[in-house]
């Protein structure tokens, strides 16, 4: 049977039985590209499910995303794509390859600044660039500057510099500071480092634990991965050998990386999208977010994880998020430049 056919039949059986736009949807489905791990993403795909009788159909797509939707054009499949990071996320807009969505479900859950003026992505949790400190330091506040302090020679651990969670700082940085000042603090990091700049975020926590540095830049939803125990007890040994300081920009607060989603321009299943990224804000799907992901949620007030609540308060600095995506190639080019992954 064919596609056509098939969502044919599928209409004519739910106008039959009287089903509304709000009622479950059983024999539906929506096909998600997402960056992010599936793993990470059932519970959130089976709550769904289970309210609206919807299908989610993830295909994982590590890189290349908006490469691949692209290539497919109006034949895509896609109906929702979710990035964790930004850059990726704009770049699927830049390019075309997402639509507006008005609904007052998202508007009123996610503060303007956390989604597409025109509505054609939205942000669904956010996680802090935060810094990991050796214990005996005591560290209680730290700036995103203080990283280049000479005092620090030696004693520093990151992640690859053209990872995108750095290149949102140091675009952040680029944004507040200006291109001269930011490669001159890129270099005073490269100087710092205690080992080249690679692994991954919980790899930085080990390091310290290890005592080949003192400090290092990681995720705060990492914290809640390795303190649960959810990696295991070495991991979790990685993240209680820590203290965790929510660091700030001199006169300013925080950086946060999202994650988020928009509707494929040629979605084939619109509306049912569209009940996915609003499912997505409900208090349910913000409390998986929560608890399962050690993430902050989007939505304003919505409970956070006690493990990440004990943190401290986090205050999001005020820079919009497409000013951090519309300076990360500049910033990218300068990791090269001053040869930070070499």
């Amino acid at each position: 049977m064919s596609i056509h056919v098939s969502r044919m039949l599928t209409c004519a059986v739910l106008l039959t039985l009287g089903v509304t736009s709000a009622s479950p949807a059983f024999g539906q489905e929506i096909n998600l590209y997402t960056t992010r791990e599936p793993g990470l993403m059932k519970p959130l795909m089976d709550g769904f499910t289970t309210a609206t009788g919807i299908k989610v159909n993830s295909i994982f797509v590590k890189d290349g995303l908006s490469e691949r939707v692209a290539a497919e054009g109006a034949q895509s499949p896609a109906d929702v794509l979710m990035t964790v990071d930004i850059g990726n996320l704009i770049d699927l807009v830049e390019k075309g390859l997402a639509q507006p969505v008005q609904s007052p479900v998202l508007e009123q859950a996610i503060p303007a600044n956390l989604r597409g003026k025109d509505n054609q992505w939205f942000t669904l949790s956010t996680r802090a660039r935060v810094l990991y400190a050796a214990k005996d330091l005591k560290l209680t506040s730290f700036t995103y500057e203080e990283l280049a302090d000479p005092k620090w020679k030696g004693r520093v651990c990151i992640r690859a510099g053209q990872h995108p969670y750095n290149t949102a700082l140091f675009a952040a940085y680029l944004a507040k500071h200006g291109e001269a000042r930011t490669e001159q603090w890129l270099r005073g990091i490269k100087a710092n480092l205690a080992r080249k700049a690679t692994g991954g975020d919980r790899d930085v926590a080990r390091d310290i634990l290890g005592g080949i540095c003192d400090i290092g830049i990681g995720n705060s939803y990492y914290v809640g991965l390795m303190r649960s125990g959810s990696g295991g007890a070495e991991q979790k040994k990685w993240g209680e050998g820590i203290d965790v300081v929510l660091p700030t920009f001199d006169g300013g607060g925080t950086l946060v990386n999202i994650s988020g989603a928009a509707i494929a321009r040629h979605s084939p299943n619109r509306a049912a999208a569209q009940r996915f990224l609003e499912y997505l804000v409900s208090d349910d799907a913000q409390r998986i977010y929560a608890e399962m992901n050690y993430e902050h949620p989007v939505k304003p007030d919505a409970p956070i994880h006690p493990i990440i609540s004990a943190l401290g308060p986090l205050k999001v600095d005020p820079l919009p998020l497409t000013e951090i995506a519309r300076l990360r190639a500049t910033a990218s080019k300068l990791v090269d430049k001053v040869g930070f992954d070499q």
